[in-house]
């Protein structure tokens, strides 16, 4: 039988399982109202925290070039709120591949978006297996199955994280050699408050004329992506109005970012951002090109220390330079 995927709106669905199937669930331990569990799975171990950090991996795990002892990941989000981790036995005769597929099509079924998949030595071999959860009986060092995603559901009442890792214990010749283990750890932050405040366009043209550029929180992109969301709308509007109201000035678009990830692929993703934003100056309000230049920064121009996310959230921005 495949996972059952269950409505957000719903309460937790019985499972077509006989009342015998969860009688080796440690004490205190349930599945989480959002994500059922694979048939015949048992719960080894459950911690649940009403609010802590979560570290969700969104790349490739590599070694600290500063410390070839630390394990890190090229990409990642610091999430905050609700963390509910629970770990998963599962029968000697189901194979990781199996396993994983179904929660990944449950975990669509219920309007997840799938933001990072890997699986064995692309996901960065036995550094990930280290990384992705502490080290517990049954997953340390079993890696070379080892399947992984992090998926999101965008909500009003705040985003849901689902950290999904399963892999199979090769190792050893013990009972529980052959088995499947699986980890999925909920993260239910809070809903951020973006900076939406739009500036209008006498503000944008006070500031540049006086300092010669200003930094704009009011458009957004999806994540890791270079597409504008659609309440960026009214921001970009003021910027085609600033123009529109002073001809002869010329602006660069500057995307920046902050510091997670590469210098290189940062690089990318500012001036694919940069160049979104005057495609829509240029193809929906008629500001000609030659007045708007797209540039990419990455994160070599910070206006705060990349060290927390508040200051993160400060660097991801968009700015307009007078030229």
């Amino acid at each position: 039988m495949k996972l059952i995927a269950k409505s957000i709106t719903i309460l937790v669905l019985a499972l077509l399982v006989s009342p015998n199937t969860f009688a080796e669930d440690v004490d205190g331990s349930s599945d989480h109202p959002m994500v059922s569990r694979y048939e015949g799975s048992s719960i080894t171990d459950y911690d649940y925290r009403e609010f802590d950090e979560y570290e969700i991996l969104l790349g490739k795990v590599i070694h600290d070039p500063e410390d070839s002892s630390n394990k890190i990941a090229k990409f990642s989000e610091d999430l905050e709120g609700k963390v509910t981790k629970i770990s998963y036995y599962l029968p000697e005769d189901r194979s990781t591949l199996e396993v994983f597929r179904n929660y990944e099509n449950a975990l669509k079924s219920a309007g997840f978006e799938i933001l990072f998949t890997c699986s064995g030595n692309e996901c960065g071999g036995r550094k990930f297996n280290h990384k992705v959860v502490e080290y517990k009986a049954g997953f340390g060092d079993n890696y070379s199955e080892q399947r992984f995603l992090a998926a999101k559901l965008t909500r009003d009442e705040g985003d849901v994280y689902v950290s999904l890792y399963t892999v199979k214990n090769t190792g050893g010749g013990g009972p529980d050699r052959n088995h499947i283990y699986t980890q999925v750890d909920v993260i239910e932050v809070a809903p951020m408050q973006e900076a939406m405040v739009t500036v209008d366009a006498n503000a944008m043209a006070e500031e540049i004329f006086e300092t010669g550029s200003i930094s704009i929180y009011g458009i957004l992109f999806d994540f890791d992506k270079a597409d504008i969301k659609p309440e960026s709308a009214s921001t970009i509007k003021e910027i085609a109005t600033l123009l529109n109201d002073n001809p002869n000035l010329k602006l660069f678009i500057v995307g920046h970012t902050d510091n997670k990830g590469s210098l290189d692929y940062n690089t990318n993703l500012s001036q694919s951002r940069a160049e979104a934003v005057v495609g829509v100056l240029v193809s929906e309000h008629g500001i000609a090109s030659s007045r708007v230049t797209p540039k990419g920064l990455a994160f070599l121009a910070p206006v705060a220390s990349n060290s927390s996310e508040e200051g993160r959230a400060k660097n991801r921005r968009v700015e307009l330079v007078e030229y």
